[in-house]
C-alpha cells in the first residue's frame, strides 16, 4: 500500500485508527478454546467487527511466536483474512546485522506480506536498510515510544548542539529513505514531544501506541501531529480487543472501535490543516 492509498483509506472512512491484534490465547473468552485455532477465531471476529473503522491491524509478533509454530500458522490465516485494503503492521521491532535483517524482511514482506514492520535503529543504517529494498513496503522506525523505560536512552543528549538520541534517530534516518516508505513510532504518552517532532519530519507518518490503556491524550496528539495527510497511525490494543470477555466481545470491540473512529472523524474536521 502506497502513500497516496493509504492516505485515501483515512480520508474514505475518517479514522486513522490502528487495532492491535495483541492476541493472549491466556485472555481470550473461555468459550473460544473449544476452537480448533482459539486465536485466529478471536481475531477474525474481531476483524469482522471493527474492519470499517479502522485503516490498519498490527499483530504483536509475541504473542503468536510464544506459541511456537501453531501460534505462527495463527499469524498466517489472520494476516490472508484481512482484507486487502487495510494496511497491515508486523510489530516485530526487528534489529540486526544486515544479513540477519534481510533475512527477517523477506518473512515479513515476502512470506507473511505484511505492509509494514516495526525495527528498533540500535544497530545503525546497514540494519535497516535492508527493509528498505522491498518496493511498496514501509518501515517503522522506533524513536520516541511510550514505555516509562524510553527515558534510559531516548532522551540522552548525543552531540554538542543539544540534539537528544530520539532526534537524531529521526534526522539521519530521513536520509536513508524517503516520507513514501518511512514511518516513526511515537509514543502518545509523549505527546508533549510530538510538535517539535511533526516540525522535525514534516511528511513522515507515525505510528502511535499508547491510546487508551497506557493513557495517552488522543487530542493532544492529533492538535500537534497531524499534517496535510493526517499522518497519524494511532493504535488501540487492549481497549479495544478485550472490551468484554463474554460470548458479544465482538459486538463489544466493533462498539468501541466505533467510537474511536467517530472521536476521530471530530478531530480530523477540528486540527487538520
Amino acid at each position: 500500500m502506497n502513500r497516496k492509498e493509504l492516505a485515501g483509506q483515512i480520508r474514505d472512512k475518517e479514522s486513522f485508527l490502528c487495532v492491535g491484534l495483541d492476541t493472549d490465547i491466556k485472555k481470550i473468552p473461555v468459550h473460544l478454546l473449544k476452537e480448533k485455532d482459539p486465536v485466529f477465531e478471536f481475531n477474525r471476529r474481531i476483524i469482522d467487527a471493527t474492519e470499517k473503522y479502522c485503516i490498519a491491524y498490527k499483530p504483536n509478533l509475541a504473542f503468536y511466536e510464544a506459541l511456537g509454530p501453531q501460534g505462527l500458522e495463527s499469524l498466517q490465516r489472520t494476516i490472508e483474512y484481512i482484507p486487502d485494503h487495510i494496511f497491515t503492521i508486523a510489530d516485530a521491532k526487528r534489529g540486526d546485522i544486515g544479513n540477519t535483517s534481510k533475512l527477517y524482511a523477506r518473512a515479513f514482506f515476502e512470506y507473511f506480506n505484511f505492509d509494514s514492520v516495526t525495527v528498533a535503529p540500535y544497530m545503525g543504517e546497514d540494519s535497516v536498510t535492508p527493509f528498505l529494498e522491498f518496493p511498496g513496503k514501509w518501515v517503522i522506525l522506533l524513536a520516541l515510544t511510550s514505555n516509562q523505560g524510553s527515558q534510559d536512552f531516548q532522551t540522552l543528549t548525543c552531540s554538542m548542539d543539544g540534539e537528544l538520541l530520539y532526534e537524531h534517530v529521526i534526522s539521519t534516518s530521513r536520509r536513508w529513505a524517503s516520507p513514501d516508505q518511512l514511518m516513526f513510532v511515537i509514543g502518545a504518552t509523549q505527546s508533549h514531544k510530538i510538535q517539535i517532532i511533526r516540525e522535525q519530519a514534516q511528511e513522515n507518518f507515525f505510528l502511535v501506541p499508547g491510546i487508551g490503556a497506557q493513557g495517552g491524550d488522543l487530542e493532544s496528539v492529533c492538535q500537534h501531529g497531524f499534517n496535510k495527510d493526517v499522518g497519524l497511525i494511532v493504535n488501540s490494543s487492549r481497549g479495544i480487543i478485550y472490551a468484554d470477555d463474554s460470548t458479544n466481545f465482538a459486538e463489544a470491540a466493533g462498539k468501541k472501535a466505533a467510537e474511536l473512529q467517530q472521536e476521530m472523524a471530530s478531530l480530523m474536521d477540528k486540527y487538520l490543516p
